[in-house]
C-alpha cells in the first residue's frame, strides 16, 4: 500500500519545499563553517602568547622599552591603555607581572613594553639585566579597562602620569597624534627629576608638531635655577595650569602613593568620580602604609599557610599572598595582579586576610569566603581552597 504525503495538504507546504530547493542551490551550508566563530574568537582573544623580544632600548638610566614580536600567531588587536600579563621563569618561580602596552594600537606587528628598575625588583630586575633580544616569553592577550570610551568620557582630557604610569598613557598619545583623532590632551607628567623624565624628547616633539597636545612637567626635585613647575600634583597647580575644570575627564597612572594624593586632590576641586579612571599597577611597595593596615601585625611575622590537598607553606604578613604561592610552586591564574581582573579568586576557609581598600572584591567573593591572592596579605594562620 502507498504512503499518502499528508504534508502536500498543508497550507504553504509547496512554497516552502520550492524555497528550499532554491536555498540548497544557491544558499550556504552552514556545516562547512562549524567552528568558524569559535576561530575568529580565539584569534582575537587568545589564552596565551608567544612572544619573542626583537628590541631593547634604552629611555633613562633606570628604564628600557622591550619590543616584541609574534613568535607564532598574528597579534591580536588591543585598545591603547590595556596591559599584558608577562610569565617569567626566573630559577624555580614562574611568576608573572602586568605591563601596560606603550606601543600605539595601530602599530600591528609589535608590542612595546616599557620597564622601570623597581628597587629590590624580582621581575623588573630580570627583564632589564638579563632579557636578550631572541628569547621568548608567554603572555596573556591584552585586556583592562584603563582606555578611551567616546562616548562616556568626552574630548577634553587630563593625563595625570607619575613615573613608569606614563606608559599606558603614552600609547594613547601616540594613537591620538598619529591618528589625528578628534580629543584634546593635556599630560601633566610628575617626575623626580629631568633624567628621570621617559619618552622625554619624543613628547615634546609631538606637543610641538599637534596643537592637541600639550604638556606639563612637574618636577619634586628641581635643581636650584628651575624654574617650571615643581613639587607635586596639587589641586592648585591643576587650577593654574588647566583654568576650567568642569567638563575634563581625569585620566590617572602612576605608583600608589601619587593615587593617594592626586584624588584627594582631584576631590579638592570637586571632579565627580565618574570624571576619574585610574590604573592600578600592583599592589602597594609597603602595605603598611596603608592608613587601614593593622598596626598590631609586625609585616614580617609568618604565617602558615594551608591548601585543601595537604600542601603547606609559609607566608609572610608583609608580602602578597600570590608571592608565598608562587614561591611554593603553586601556580594560580592572574592577569591584573591588583585585584581586579578576579582570575585568581581562591576559597579562604579559615583565617583572615588584609586587603587595602581599592581591591575590587564582590559582594558575593565576600558572603562566600573568596580573596584575591595578588592583594590578600594573611593576618593569621591561613586554610585555602585554590
Amino acid at each position: 500500500m502507498a504512503k499518502i504525503d499528508y504534508r502536500k495538504d498543508i497550507q504553504g507546504y509547496e512554497q516552502l519545499r520550492g524555497e528550499i530547493e532554491i536555498l540548497n542551490k544557491y544558499g550556504t551550508d552552514y556545516e562547512s563553517h562549524r567552528g568558524s566563530v569559535t576561530r575568529v574568537i580565539d584569534r582575537l582573544h587568545p589564552t596565551r602568547l608567544q612572544l619573542k623580544v626583537s628590541e631593547i632600548k634604552k629611555e633613562t638610566g633606570t628604564t628600557k622599552t622591550i619590543r616584541f614580536i609574534s613568535s607564532g600567531r598574528r597579534l591580536p588587536p588591543f585598545q591603547a591603555g590595556q596591559y599584558i600579563n608577562l610569565f617569567v621563569k626566573i630559577g624555580d618561580v614562574r611568576t608573572s607581572r602586568p605591563y601596560s602596552l606603550s606601543s600605539a594600537p595601530h602599530q600591528t606587528g609589535f608590542y612595546d613594553i616599557t620597564v622601570r628598575k623597581v628597587e629590590s625588583g624580582f621581575v623588573s630586575s630580570y627583564l632589564l639585566d638579563e632579557l636578550q633580544v631572541g628569547d621568548e616569553l608567554e603572555s596573556t592577550a591584552p585586556a583592562g579597562y584603563f582606555y578611551h570610551n567616546p562616548i562616556f568620557h568626552g574630548k577634553d582630557l587630563v593625563f595625570l602620569a607619575g613615573g613608569s604610569g606614563i606608559t599606558p598613557l603614552m600609547s594613547m598619545i601616540r594613537e591620538v597624534t598619529d591618528r589625528g583623532l578628534n580629543l584634546n590632551i593635556h599630560l601633566i607628567y610628575g617626575s623626580r627629576n629631568y633624567e628621570d623624565i621617559i619618552y622625554y624628547d619624543e613628547i615634546e616633539e609631538r606637543a610641538a608638531r599637534h596643537s592637541q597636545f600639550r604638556v606639563t612637567h612637574v618636577i619634586s626635585e628641581p635643581p636650584s635655577d628651575y624654574t617650571g613647575c615643581c613639587g607635586f600634583i596639587s589641586a592648585d597647580l591643576l587650577r593654574d595650569v588647566l583654568g576650567d575644570v568642569s567638563d575634563k575627564t581625569f585620566y590617572l597612572c602612576g605608583p600608589d602613593a601619587m593615587y593617594r594624593f592626586c584624588r584627594q586632590e582631584l576631590s579638592n576641586l570637586c571632579i565627580p568620580k565618574k570624571k576619574i579612571r585610574n590604573e592600578m599597577f600592583g599592589p602597594p611597595a609597603d602595605i603598611t602604609s596603608d592608613q587601614y593596615w593593622p598596626t598590631q601585625i609586625n609585616p614580617r611575622t609568618t604565617f602558615k599557610v594551608t591548601v585543601h590537598n595537604g600542601k603547606t607553606f609559609p607566608a609572610v604578613a608583609g608580602e602578597t599572598l600570590m608571592a608565598s604561592l608562587e614561591r611554593a610552586g603553586l601556580s594560580v591564574p592572574s592577569s591584573c595582579r591588583s585585584g581586579e581582573c578576579s582570575l585568581c579568586r581562591t576559597k579562604l576557609l579559615s583565617g583572615t586576610v588584609f586587603h587595602p581598600r581599592s581591591v575590587k572584591l564582590r559582594k558575593s567573593d565576600i558572603k562566600y569566603g573568596y580573596i584575591h591572592p595578588c592583594v590578600a596579605y594573611p593576618l593569621e594562620d591561613l586554610l585555602i581552597i585554590i
